[in-house]
């Protein structure tokens, strides 16, 4: 979290929008680094909002002109830290900033379900609302069994696809790392690659909104997609066959008016394999009408090149090359 979020939050708190679990984390904090001394416990809500609001002043005010500078404080009643005054605005910001790992993972809701998906295995699970959802091999999903609150918020880690069901009254967001993707009711597709620090968000249907560390990345609609450079924070858009993106969670493999090139992505998400082309032409076949359920990946090769005179082989890296004459 940057000291613009961190300022964010303090606002939130002066105007009383913060949760009980937020409001509990900052005066704990504030009670044990924020004042010289117990005198902060004595003070009634009023008088704590005061001295917060000027630390908060003083906070933007540093943001803002990259520079620390202190709001002074005239009213007798707080002469007791102004020793502590300069600290505490200092500290309220580096303090917090460093700390804030810490103090998130504390925020996170004790009672959520986990679940973990072990390799070469896929499962599909329905949340309290109603929520569909797919997850992918290797991947995991924290999510409260009753959502009760204003919003409805899951954890992410790996590729799920998310059918989630409409409330117009609480948004449904997932958190993958540093990454929000909200929504009200929609079908998207999520993908965290660690190993490429990349997260692609691709949706099927509906809108979704996009957010990095507090950051709006991307509004998408229907087959757009945008990856997000864990590393950089920057965003890349494009369109896509969202159809083929979510291929990996449905065990039926259907080839209706799709190219051969469209075809092999389907097949390299389901199957992880790598499908190369000994000619740029084969790329270009299309064919239609194939519905292969539950197939190993042999009998599908054998089947789709027939369709294209064309033929495959394995190759000693474990990669498959296809071989043919192509389409113009």
């Amino acid at each position: 979290m940057n000291r613009y979020n961190i300022e964010a939050l303090l606002d939130r708190y002066l105007k009383k929008e913060t949760s009980i679990e937020e409001n509990q984390l900052i005066e704990k904090w504030l009670a044990e680094n924020g004042n010289a001394d117990s005198d902060w416990q004595q003070l009634d809500r009023s008088s704590k909002d005061q001295w917060l609001s000027d630390v908060f002043m003083d906070i933007k005010a540093s943001i803002q002109q990259n520079e620390p500078k202190i709001v002074p404080i005239k009213s007798q009643k707080y002469l007791w830290y102004k020793i502590a005054g300069v600290a505490a605005a200092l500290i309220l910001v580096f303090s917090l900033y460093l700390t804030w790992p810490l103090l998130e993972k504390q925020m996170l809701p004790t009672d959520l379900t986990s679940i973990s998906i072990p390799d070469h295995e896929k499962k599909q699970i329905t949340l309290a609302d109603g929520t569909k959802v797919w997850l992918n091999e290797g991947s995991e999903l924290k999510y409260a069994k009753v959502f009760n609150g204003k919003t409805r918020e899951v954890y992410l880690s790996g590729e799920a696809y998310f059918d989630v069901k409409h409330d117009a009254s609480r948004p449904f967001l997932i958190h993958t790392g540093k990454v929000l993707t909200t929504v009200l009711g929609t079908a998207f597709n999520i993908k965290e690659d660690p190993s490429k620090h990349t997260l692609e968000v691709t949706v099927t249907r509906g809108k979704v909104s996009v957010a990095d560390d507090g950051k709006l990345l991307s509004i998408l609609t229907s087959n757009q997609q945008v990856s997000v450079d864990l590393l950089t924070g920057k965003p890349t858009e494009k369109i896509v066959d969202a159809k083929t993106v979510i291929a990996w969670q449905d065990n039926d493999m259907l080839f209706d008016d799709i190219t051969f090139a469209d075809a092999a992505i389907q097949l390299e998400q389901h199957f992880n394999v790598k499908i190369a082309f000994n000619n740029e032409k084969l790329k270009n076949c299309r064919f239609s009408g194939a519905t292969l359920r539950g197939d190993k990946l042999d009998k599908i090769l054998d089947v789709i090149t027939d369709f294209n005179n064309a033929t495959w082989k394995l190759k000693s890296n474990g990669h498959i090359m296809i071989y043919g004459e192509g389409c113009n």
